[in-house]
């Protein structure tokens, strides 16, 4: 088969897969690299066939002196295409240093900040595509296990949360520049993601990920099945909680702790309880200490302007600095 038409092939069949109807509204991010590319010309070669609106996003996170001109190459060739562009400008290390977060976090939040306002100008219900390949999630994977995540950071990069769709989740990142090189596309290469030390991700996927594909040369399939079952099993765990939590929540809103759970099925009633942004880990489990020790009328901060009240084996959620009493009700 022609690469062109194996590239819209994969395209469709991921996004069709995803949930992505006909005539849909879909911004591709598009950085300028192999992978990206490959969604890019991919996506096109389709679009007519299913009625597709597409719209090119890039956003440029000032962090090299290549970058302006990574972004005129996007939009020039989103140009040939016929295909309309946006370009986004943000400071990452600026970002980075006011969130107190890595530069590498900074950019991937900026950068979705960016494609959500995007899809709500280019028009209501509208997907955003991005070209994450099957080495991301297994480079994703490895980096969380060596972080010491817990289930839910095992479940890697989700093929589809909301309207963001990752079509060539399934594709080995080696294919697609095959088929990319094969059609003589032009792409750009960030010469920062070779380099070991200029972020985490490189190291996995320089040093860590090649060392254990030598042990099993299969091994990006294998993290991906690993992936695939975390995910499964996190969201049985889910409704498991969720059902817990349903009949545990009395008409004042308060949480019932008098027999709790198992510990692993009452740390995801609190999550789900609590809600987003998700306290961490040791929020999480002083909360469940104080309600099922033998001490009463303990508050736990619970991070994000939010606390927890216990008395009696009774929990309530609430704003910091209201009182338990006003709360629980006492």
């Amino acid at each position: 088969m022609d690469p062109r038409a194996t590239l819209g092939s994969l395209v469709a069949d991921g996004a069709m897969r995803l949930g992505v109807e006909r005539d849909a509204r879909i911004v591709l991010a598009v950085s300028g690299g192999p992978d990206s590319i490959a969604l890019l010309h991919g996506a096109a070669s389709v679009a007519g066939v299913h009625g597709w609106r597409l719209h090119v996003g890039h956003l440029d996170h000032g962090l090299r002196r290549e970058s302006v001109s990574d972004a005129d190459f996007v939009a020039a060739t989103a140009s040939e295409l016929a295909l309309p562009c946006t370009v986004g400008r943000a400071d990452v290390r600026a970002l980075a240093a006011a969130e107190h977060r890595s530069m590498e976090d900074s950019g991937r939040r900026a950068r979705y900040r960016f494609l959500s306002e995007l899809a709500g100008e280019v028009g209501s219900g509208t997907w955003i595509a991005t070209a994450h390949t099957a080495d991301d999630q297994a480079e994703t994977v490895l980096m969380r296990l060596v972080r010491g995540t817990g289930q839910r950071g095992l479940r890697g990069i989700p093929a589809r949360r909301g309207h963001v769709i990752r079509p060539l989740l399934g594709q080995r990142r080696g294919r697609l520049r095959e088929m990319v090189d094969a059609l003589g596309l032009a792409y750009r290469l960030d010469a920062t993601n070779a380099d070991p030390a200029a972020a985490s991700r490189n190291r996995v996927r320089a040093e860590l990920l090649p060392l254990l594909e030598r042990l099993n040369p299969g091994m990006v399939d294998a993290l991906t099945r690993f992936a695939n079952l975390a995910a499964d099993d996190d969201t049985a765990l889910d409704a498991m909680a969720s059902a817990q939590l349903a009949g545990r929540r009395g008409v004042d809103g308060t949480l019932d702790w008098h027999d709790p759970p198992q510990r692993g099925i009452g740390r995801r009633v609190m999550r789900l309880a609590i809600g987003e942004p998700a306290p961490d880990a040791s929020r999480i489990e002083a909360l469940l200490d104080a309600a099922e020790g033998s001490r009463g009328n303990l508050t736990v901060e619970l991070g994000g302007g939010r606390s927890a009240f216990v008395r009696g084996r009774r929990i309530a959620i609430g704003a910091s600095g209201i009182g338990p009493a006003s709360v629980l009700g006492q």
